[in-house]
Order: structure tokens, then sequence, then C-alpha cells
């Protein structure tokens, strides 16, 4: 187990997408959650690494690598603990504060595992 700070840097969903999408985000939006939850719905623009693969040290995929990183999960808790994580390797990372449920509430698509109108989940 480790510990993360309660004040690590936070930024709010339209700050999210506002850096990662677009013809040239910024940075990188990073899923944490499970396969069930990413298949029923995500940010289109979303790359998927499930937390539980980022604290096993699978290494991060290659259109991530060396690129500032928005992290994002279905309410925030677990993507706090992966920015934390990835902030200890060495990566520019932050976490979206109310997570993918912030993000549907805010108006932001959403999209399923087949490029479909999607729901968090």
């Amino acid at each position: 187990m480790f510990l993360f700070r309660r004040n690590g840097p936070r930024v709010t969903v339209d700050e999210a997408r506002s850096r990662t999408s677009g013809d040239r985000p910024s940075a990188v939006l990073l899923d944490v959650r499970e396969k069930p939850a990413w298949c029923a719905g995500h940010a289109p623009d979303a790359v998927h690494v499930p937390l539980t693969e980022l604290v096993a040290g699978f290494p991060l995929p290659a259109e991530t690598q060396g690129r500032p990183l928005v992290v994002i999960c279905r309410s925030g808790h677990r993507s706090r603990r992966a920015a934390e994580l990835l902030a200890e390797r060495g990566a520019q990372a932050v976490d979206v504060k109310g997570g993918m449920n912030a993000w549907a509430a805010a108006g932001h698509p959403v999209v399923g595992e087949r490029g479909n109108s999607g729901r968090t989940a």
C-alpha cells in the first residue's frame, strides 16, 4: 500500500477537457477504471490503463510517454491514487475532481466500447 498526498494537483472536468481534446492537446486523458466501467462509457480521447495495472508496475502505453497526464476515474478517488503513483515515477500527472461522474454531469461526451453513446459506471 502506498500513501498519497491529499493536496496534490487536481483539475476540474472543464480544465481536463480543455487540456486533453482538440487538434493539439497539451496532455493525455488517462482513465484508470477497470475494463467493465471503461466499456460502459469513457471520454472519447481517453487512454485506458486500469489502476490495478499501474499498481502492478505495468508500463504506460507509448502514446502517454513523456506527456503530461490528466488522470480520471469514476469519482476521483482512484485517479488521485494513480496520479500520486505516476508522480512518484516521474510523470507529470494531475487528477480530475469528481471523475467521470462530474464529466458526464457537465455535459461532456461519453462513448461506449463501440464508440456509441455511453454511460458512466
